[in-house]
């Protein structure tokens, strides 16, 4: 069946006994009211008699209530166009095509402007654009208008102009040549043939220069395997819309593995047909969101990853390296070595492993199997970096070889393990130039300090995958006195005119067959590719020498990067900071996983405490050379490999951020030699840290049928009444279900649109890009650090993570009973104790579920919530009094209650407290004052100017056009939003499937959204 089995939100839940877990069920509200900041005097008002009931009875539930909780609402005058623009119309909103690269992060774009201002990221979704926008490109859009930005150039830290900088290089170009120095461009991976293009002809002036790419995390050992077998510095494109069987070992690529963007081929294989769904498998030692997709995930460490691979190796090939590998794990691998062979062409294998001869024995066993998911034609370009020639640069620079050192897109300072190495060496070289967003740790040590502009502001191309070609294209004027990097190149090769001529005039050598405004347009172009002929290497000699792969003497610690912060770049956006990681469920915060068994030993630990916070130990982590990172707090992670702990790149940067987003601690100071994988000593230090972390807030509280799970083989061998259980209840003496019983008349809904929002478990990954998506849509304030801990996030849309152990209960007690003897009663009893080693995980987007028959309505004692026609539960901002009634009355706990004013509050100094910041915020979407109850809305600006549109054009609105801000940046498609009015919508289709349910479908509620079990291949 679906429901039973046991799911648990934190590892203090699966104790029974546990104080805090009973405190929090019993304790729907952790914080008490702060009535001495809304109502005055404290001493005046404990003397007081009148109660909030009383209180609301003197103002007769009439417009009086409402008019007091408007009163301290701001008043702002509109002043009209004096000559309005051509382009703009004001009130209608403007999508420009474009495509982002920043060295990490890529997507192809659609760009909402209004009045002329960039406010949200959309997905482009012509043919062609294959790349969605992750959450940290949604959030880049808040980027544009950060105020810590460099605003204008500084030579030796002063305040200087253009002119200035570009006679400073031009002088220090000569000097070098005439002295034969040294001139390095040193960049991030550019994916731009404009670019590359430009640099060619800086070479072609200056003999003496020479181009370096440093990728701050490295791809580089599968970027030099892929180019000794098929000459070309490339990264593989894997099609998992194509495989039936997945093995992963090490390569979270539902994450930031190889620069993401695998999720919704593989979200296309996931999802049920015809009684068949892929396979996946993983074998990993962080949790990772891969491995919690995966239907079986081994924790193991990254020496025993090795031996996993060689053995995998081995069964697929024929081959016979010797494997080093304990007999459960080899067990269990062997079988998914098995059935990948066995899947040939329908199976692939990945990894993530930072070895050549591992990325060696990839391409081997995809060879071998003629994977369809594995293709050699459309190459990645967006990782180039070579870790050998980053650090033959860094021995040049100690040399004092190099004389001009040219930055752009890359903060060495910052990201380097090494950084202490690199600013003795850039001391001795005589001009150094960083161009860059902020005035970041490298630009401050640097001779020139160049302001780059936004990718919103710049002109540029992209070739993300060989054979397409995207354009990058401005959405405003640049806000500051920015120059791109590629036109102080155009300035040192001599070339006239602008960017914008140069990349059009390059345009019209690759995109034939098509023109310059087409493109432009549609943002991409996808010309005609063939596949890279393939070679050959010793792989028998790869797998020799994996093989010998040891575990680490102490610890084996993995570096990662996070679904917010990635590699850094954006460590000054609030959204991302704010943005709870997935697994974890912890903000504002980097910290060390450990595994449960690695903690005990230790001593460390996580406590929750009354108010839902979570609390944890500190640890000192301190490498086989002697460096010591200190006081770095601890998670302790179910799914954690024994004999490994995570921590998290990304944090830690200081320069040019506001004080507040200052928080975490550097891990790129352990990732020497590009290595994610350190060999690291493990000890508590003094002390507790204060985590921000959502997951301890509510409690399942018995309430079992929130996540429905079922396995592939009962989903095709079962009714549906089986794995979909729908709750019964007593009508008359007899069994019917209970959504067929109501306390109240339904109102007619046949007529008009009525709004449906389908969420897919099994395509649901939990990346967070709707999250962000509906902060940049709706206006939701950033409350920081300090108030997350006290449950007072404004997450209009939360994705809850559960975590379950592999056994039903009904599983636990047959196991139980069947215990022989004393000793089988030991271990028996001692492994069912350890549930929470290695769980499942399910991830479960939850908002506002727009009942039809809302218990919140019900309560509201000055109507400030009610339901609208059109199926969204609606509220009135003015009158809202801020009882939460509704809070209370709400099983889903959907609702936010706005305790301050986040807008022009120096206490919460975030985007909304300064004039740029503000920029962002959408004209169509309220900004709340506090005192009031928020909550999703289902986006109805969005549906009516949906209605309104097609009104306007006199046509009936297609199916695909509504959608929310959530369904439209959800790149998987487990979120489908439409009217289920439409007898032939796809949501009407969802809403009849036999995986459809509601959430508590007892308490009768009847929501608008509606979810679909999950099924696992296992």
């Amino acid at each position: 069946m679906s429901s039973n089995k046991k799911y648990w939100k934190s590892v203090e839940e699966l104790d029974e006994n546990s104080s805090i877990v009973e405190a929090l069920k019993n304790n729907e509200f952790v914080e008490e009211i702060p009535t001495d900041e809304f109502l005055g005097n404290n001493d005046a008002l404990s003397s007081s008699s009148t109660s909030r009931r009383d209180f609301l009875k003197y103002v007769g539930f009439s417009t009086a209530a409402a008019t007091l909780a408007a009163c301290e609402g701001p008043v702002h005058k509109s002043i009209p166009y004096v000559l309005q623009p051509e382009q703009i119309i004001p009130g209608v909103a403007d999508y420009y095509a474009t495509s982002v690269f920043d060295g990490f992060d890529f997507a192809n774009l659609l760009v909402k402007t209004r009045e002329g201002r960039p406010i949200k990221i959309d997905n482009n979704t012509i043919a062609g654009a294959k790349f969605a926008a992750n959450a940290r490109i949604h959030a880049s859009i808040l980027s544009l208008y950060d105020s810590m930005r460099l605003k204008e150039p500084k030579i030796e830290g002063k305040n200087s102009t253009w002119s200035a900088v570009d006679s400073a290089l031009k002088s220090s170009i000569a000097d070098a040549k005439a002295k034969g120095g040294q001139i390095v461009l040193l960049t991030n991976t550019l994916a731009s043939p404009s670019t590359e293009e430009l640099i060619a002809q800086f070479i072609g002036k200056n003999p003496n220069a020479k181009h370096v790419v440093y990728d701050a995390v490295s791809s580089s050992e599968a970027l030099d395997a892929f180019e000794s077998v098929y000459g070309e510095r490339a990264l593989v494109d894997y099609d998992f819309s194509k495989a039936s069987l997945i093995v992963s070992v090490g390569a979270d690529f539902l994450g930031d593995w190889q620069g993401g963007g695998y999720d919704s081929g593989y979200a296309k294989g996931r999802i049920p047909k015809a009684g068949k769904m892929s396979r996946h498998f993983q074998l990993e030692s962080n949790m990772t969101l891969s491995g919690a997709a995966a239907d079986k995930r081994f924790a193991m460490s990254t020496a025993n990853q090795k031996q996993a691979l060689v053995l995998i190796y081995n069964i697929v090939t024929g081959s016979s390296a010797t494997v080093n590998l304990d007999s459960k794990l080899k067990a269990e691998v062997t079988k998914a070595a098995q059935q990948l062979k066995a899947a040939g062409s329908k199976g692939v294998l990945v990894s993530g492993i930072q070895d050549k001869n591992a990325q060696l024995l990839v391409l081997a066993i995809n060879q071998v199997l003629a994977s369809e998911a594995f293709t050699t034609s459309g190459t990645r370009q967006i990782r180039k970096g070579s870790n050998e020639k980053v650090a033959q640069l860094i021995n040049d620079m100690k040399a004092g070889s190099v004389h001009t050192l040219i930055m752009s897109g890359v903060n060495p300072v910052y990201t380097l393990a090494d950084s202490k190495i690199f600013v003795e060496a850039l001391k001795k070289v005589k001009t150094s130039v960083t161009f860059s967003l902020k005035e970041d740790e490298t630009a401050l040590l640097s001779t020139i300090a160049a302001p780059a502009p936004h990718y919103l502001e710049s002109w540029g191309d992209l070739t993300l995958t060989k054979g397409s070609y995207s354009i990058t294209q401005p959405t405003i004027r640049p806000l500051f006195n920015t120059k791109q990097f590629q036109e102080i190149l155009m300035s040192l090769n001599g070339l006239t005119g602008s960017y914008y001529d140069f990349v059009k005039a390059n345009a019209s050598t690759i995109v034939s067959g098509s023109t310059w405004n087409k493109v432009l347009h549609d943002g991409v172009y996808v010309g005609v590719v063939s596949s890279v002929s393939g070679g050959s290497a010793d792989y028998s000699a790869a797998a020799n020498a994996l093989a010998q792969a040891k575990p680490a003497q102490a610890f084996e610690l993995v570096l990662y990067t996070k679904t917010g912060l990635g590699d850094g770049q954006q460590a000054n956006n609030p959204w991302l900071q704010e943005l709870p990681d997935p697994i974890t469920r912890v903000s504002w915060d980097n910290y060390v996983t450990v595994s449960n068994a690695d903690a005990k030993k230790l001593g460390l630990s996580n406590e929750i405490v009354a108010n839902g916070g979570l609390n944890g130990s500190y640890a000192t982590i301190t490498t086989v050379d002697g460096l010591k990172l200190e006081n770095v707090p601890v998670i302790v992670q179910p799914g954690q490999a024994v004999g490994t702990v995570g921590l998290a790149l990304g944090y830690g940067r200081r320069a040019a951020l506001k004080e507040e987003m200052q928080v975490g601690l550097n891990a790129y100071s352990l990732y020497k030699g590009f290595n994610d994988v350190q060999s690291v000593s493990l000890a508590k230090a003094d002390g507790e840290h204060e985590f921000a972390c959502v997951q301890g807030q509510k409690t399942l509280m018995g309430r079992g049928d929130i996540i429905k799970e079922t396995t592939l083989e009962i989903f095709n061998t079962k009714d549906a009444e089986f794995w979909n259980e729908q709750p019964m209840v007593s009508l008359d003496h007899k069994e019917v279900a209970a959504t067929s019983v109501d306390l109240w008349d339904s109102f007619d809904r046949s007529t008009g649109h009525h709004f449906n929002l389908s969420i897919d478990l099994n395509a649901c990954t939990g990346c967070g890009a709707c999250v962000i998506a509906c902060h940049a849509e709706n206006n939701v304030p950033v409350v920081g650090k300090a108030e997350v801990r006290r449950s007072r996030d404004m997450h209009w849309l939360r994705i809850d993570r559960y975590y379950s152990s592999e056994s039903t209960f009904a599983g636990d007690n047959e196991r139980k009973e069947n215990i022989a003897g004393l000793s089988s009663s030991l271990s028996t009893f001692n492994e069912m104790e350890k549930a929470g080693d290695n769980p499942q995980v399910s991830f479960q987007p939850v908002m506002c579920q727009h009942c039809n028959h809302a218990p919140c309505e019900t309560v509201c004692p000055v109507a400030a919530t009610s339901h609208g026609r059109q199926g969204q539960n609606q509220m009135a901002y003015n009158r809202c009094v801020g009882t939460r009634y509704c809070a209370n009355n709400c099983p889903y706990k959907v609702r936010r209650f706005n305790w301050f004013l986040y807008n022009k509050n120096s206490e919460f100094d975030y985007h909304m407290n300064d004039d740029l910041g503000r920029m962002v915020l959408n004209p169509d979407v309220n900004v709340r004052s506090r005192g009031v109850m928020e909550k999703c809305s289902m986006c109805i600006q969005m549906t009516q100017a949906t209605i309104l549109n097609a009104k306007r054009e006199g046509r009936v609105i297609v199916d695909g056009e509504f959608q929310t801000a959530c369904s439209n940046a959800c790149s998987t498609g487990a979120m489908k939003f439409g009217d289920v009015n439409d007898k032939e919508a796809e949501v009407t289709k969802l809403a009849a499937d036999d995986r459809m349910y509601h959430l508590l479908e007892h308490v009768g509620t009847k929501p608008n959204v509606i979810y679909h079990v999950k099924v696992r291949n296992t």
